[in-house]
């Protein structure tokens, strides 16, 4: 295994390997026409959201994913639709949560609810949602609806659960593993199993691709969080200690919350008082928390390596193996 990977930097000319073998960029472009073509309305309101939000770019990760696993597997039928219906329940989500955090902007732009009102942020999500039971339905694989129907479920639960464990104050590093799994991994292992299930593979195979995108969407997570407190606002794009002011504690809290009582106490109250958030950060760097953080983040994008050891070696299996390994070091 270890002969396939390479240092992280290399992601680039491993996802141009990709492309001199397999069409996977002129994929994403037809991705990116599909997606435009589906999420077309009359409702200039409408149209004004999915310009800022859907068709405005951004990483496409899980399409990317989609793509990527379903080439490790020479390539699976109703990919590209597979594809759409992950990024538009992704996209669904992004709608309702931005509303639900209060959040001030979104890829750099102001957040939809802001700019167009409650009413019509939410309901332009459900036009998301409806789009993709349209496409998704085009696979005629109920199995995959149910899939489907589960992570949105999941995905719901998730971010209930982390507003009830802010809440209630129910702080527990049990509780933050179950709220990234539903809150991200879980997209994303449907995301790399979808694939499979499409193309009805063997169940040591399916299972290996759920596993990676599970594994994978939780160090991602991780990151996210990580980058949330100790990232700089220039890289990501946005402020940082959004985490905090919403109350929700992620792993870094939570081990300072172990040796510092205070840190609870600035998760009371919200990071509202001027020091708050450079305090945890110093907390962070001076305990060696952060660096702890980083490792596991880093241990548990290798666990999602090391789960693809069923599929046989390629570049699409070694792109996704590179995708993972980028969270130990990701800064934006």
């Amino acid at each position: 295994m270890a002969g396939a990977l390479v240092g992280p930097r290399a992601l680039g000319s491993i996802l141009g390997g990709v492309t001199a073998l397999s069409p996977l960029e002129p994929l994403l472009r037809r991705f990116e026409e599909a997606l435009s073509e589906l999420v077309q309305s009359e409702v200039l309101f409408i149209r004004l959201i999915h310009q800022d939000l859907v068709t405005a770019g951004g990483k496409r990760i899980r399409p990317r994913l989609v793509f990527l696993a379903s080439r490790a597997l020479g390539g699976a039928p109703f990919e590209l639709e597979l594809a759409l219906a992950v990024e538009l329940l992704h996209s669904a989500t992004l709608l309702h949560d931005d509303l639900i955090d209060d959040a001030e902007t979104r890829r750099g732009k102001e957040a939809a609810f802001r700019k167009y009102g409650n009413a019509v942020s939410v309901l332009s999500g459900d036009f998301l949602l409806s789009r993709l039971l349209h496409v998704i339905a085009k696979t005629g694989r109920m199995e995959l609806v149910e899939r489907f129907a589960e992570v949105a479920k999941t995905l719901s639960e998730g971010e209930v659960l982390q507003f009830q464990v802010a809440a209630l104050e129910d702080y527990s590093l049990e509780n933050y593993e179950r709220i990234i799994t539903a809150k991200t991994a879980v997209l994303m292992a449907l995301a790399t199993e979808g694939p499979a299930l499409l193309l009805g593979a063997e169940s040591g195979v399916r299972e290996a691709l759920y596993r990676f995108g599970l594994l994978y969407g939780q160090a991602f997570q991780m990151r996210d969080d990580y980058l949330d407190l100790m990232g700089t606002p220039e890289a990501l794009g946005k402020p940082v200690g959004g985490d905090l002011r919403e109350g929700k504690a992620t792993l870094i809290p939570l081990l300072l919350m172990e040796r510092y009582p205070e840190v609870r106490e600035i998760l009371r109250r919200r990071g509202r008082e001027p020091g708050d958030l450079e305090r945890l950060k110093s907390l962070a760097r001076e305990s060696g928390v952060a660096e702890e953080v980083e490792a596991r983040i880093r241990k548990r994008a290798e666990e999602a390596v090391a789960a693809l050891r069923p599929l046989p070696p390629s570049p699409f299996k070694a792109a996704l193996e590179e995708l993972a390994l980028r969270e130990a070091e990701r800064l934006s």
